[in-house]
């Protein structure tokens, strides 16, 4: 894929810029100007000047942060020390490809007893991972313990964790999240019961009593509600290929993350997880806000020669998702979704061609276009670009996703009046 075809910020940025220059220049009022504005500057923070999430992962030796960075990767990424301390100074792992970046702070083990391989520039590892923080602020911080150490000897790391917090809080005026994963669930009792999902309920009794350990504990320490996630991050790996895999809630961590990164954070971590119950729960945020700005601008109501902006808007949806999907993020896949739909852009990539064509799959009274319509247009849209982008369902489920979702909106309209 090249660089020319690849579906890009910039391409989104020119068409929230153009449905800007409509809404400024449409007949609507002007409270209902200002909140297309609001909404519009939300969608380009979120999109736009979308960046890599950003973070720090502490615990002790052994606790399992190399493999929690190879887990979320799916790949294999940071070096894991079985048994000396691996991890000298914090680093920065920046995770490149074509869906984007991730940097995730990788620190060197709190309380270690020996020194570490890699080379080391501060005495203890607390000040390491405070110069590491310094470099660059963490968007949250990730407290491992393993599953059997939940109860001993981590009062000194969760002391040195608020100190970390205390820290990021006056240096970056930002209270940093903290999520408590407890890991390695999978050497719990009864070893027996090995693979996820760990049903066993003597084994799930276990996990549990471990993660409640460790809440109270950061809950004593924090001050602040914690949420603690146990996980396995296991993976086996043979020339860079994963041969083992008992990976277990590490969605449910991303998952989590998702809803406690900034803004600019998400799109990218969402992109990069591959996990497709988290890219949609981001398309469908995306869709729901620009359901409700076409639910306004419909509302006034607005000529048809006015579309551009509910059209514009959905435009920018589409090709959203289809960034966010990772697999078909490029000019072609765009223009064969709209096909899809049965419309006939031709062989150019026209934001204002696609637009144009829009209007023939939202059914309009008159000469003019209802809020209701414009939201439920917007909303078969969206389920329609997940079904083709995310799913990638076959052409006749897409379409049939499309016409599903625009009946069910209007039977919920129905049953409210």
């Amino acid at each position: 894929m090249s660089e020319k075809d690849t579906v890009s910020r910039e391409q989104i940025d020119k068409i929230l810029t153009a449905v800007k220059e409509n809404s400024l220049h449409a007949k609507l009022p002007e409270k209902v100007k200002g909140k297309i504005m609001e909404e519009l500057a939300e969608l380009k923070e979120f999109i736009v000047d979308s960046r890599p999430a950003r973070i720090a992962i502490v615990g002790r030796r052994g606790a399992g942060k190399s493999s929690l960075i190879n887990a979320i990767f799916g790949e294999m990424r940071a070096d894991i020390g079985d048994v000396k301390a691996k991890t000298g100074i914090g680093k920065w792992y920046a995770y490149q490809s074509n869906l984007g970046e991730l940097e995730i702070l990788d620190t060197r083990g709190l309380g270690e007893g020996d020194i570490p391989e890699e080379e080391t520039s501060k005495d203890t590892a607390l000040e390491e991972v405070k110069a590491s923080i310094r470099e660059k602020a963490p968007d949250a911080i990730l407290f491992l313990s393993k599953a059997k150490e939940v109860s001993a000897r981590i009062d000194d790391d969760l002391n040195n964790l608020l100190e970390l917090k205390k820290m990021i809080q006056k240096e970056n005026d930002y209270d940093v999240p903290i999520i408590g994963l407890v890991t390695q669930v999978d050497e719990l009792s009864p070893k027996s019961v090995d693979k996820p999902p760990f049903t066993h309920e003597g084994k799930q009794k276990n996990i549990t009593e471990a993660a409640e350990v460790l809440s109270a504990k950061l809950r004593e320490t924090v001050s602040a509600p914690v949420t603690v996630i146990p996980i396995c991050s296991y993976l086996e790996f043979e020339n860079n290929e994963i041969v083992y895999d008992i990976r277990w809630n590490v969605d449910t961590l991303v998952d989590y993350l998702i809803d406690k990164l900034p803004k600019e954070a998400q799109m990218i971590l969402a992109k990069l997880s591959k996990i497709k119950s988290v890219q949609k729960k981001i398309a469908r945020k995306i869709g729901a806000s620009i359901a409700g700005i076409t639910a306004v601008v419909g509302a006034n109501p607005i000529p048809v020669a006015d579309l551009p902006i509910i059209t514009g808007l959905q435009t920018t949806m589409v090709t959203a998702i289809a960034m966010l999907s990772g697999r078909k993020a490029n000019k072609k896949a765009v223009l064969e979704f709209f096909s899809a739909l049965g419309l006939n852009i031709g062989a150019g990539f026209a934001f204002r061609a696609i637009a144009r064509q829009l209007v023939r799959v939202i059914p309009v009274a008159g000469s003019v276009i209802s809020g209701f319509i414009a939201s439920a247009g917007t909303y078969a849209l969206c389920e329609a670009a997940i079904a083709y982008f995310i799913d990638e369902s076959p052409v006749d489920s897409v379409r049939e996703t499309y016409k599903k979702v625009f009946e069910k909106k209007k039977k919920e309209k129905d049953i409210e009046e």
